[in-house]
């Protein structure tokens, strides 16, 4: 018996709101995703604070998150949504 599905994991990334850093010990991920960065996360943001007439903007920090996903496909040769054509 050949298998004939063959999935591919998919790596999907993606960054937490930028918040104060000071603040972002407790960031969490989404449901699902994993957290690859530590302590307040990486300063590579900018928020924004209005004060009447201007807008101020601070650096902040966020968080990476990782999540893996399993992408359904059919192995070489093979098609079909059972992948049992050929």
């Amino acid at each position: 018996q050949m298998k004939k599905q063959c999935d591919q994991k998919l790596l999907i990334r993606m960054k937490t709101e930028c918040v104060p850093c000071s603040l972002n010990f407790n960031t969490r991920c989404p449901a699902g995703y994993t957290k690859i960065t530590n302590g307040t996360g990486i300063p590579d943001c900018r928020y924004y604070l209005e004060i009447k007439t201007h807008t101020l903007s601070f650096l902040g920090c966020r968080h990476h998150c990782t999540k893996e996903f399993e992408q359904p496909e059919c192995c070489k040769g093979h098609w079909g949504p059972d992948c049992l054509g050929k």
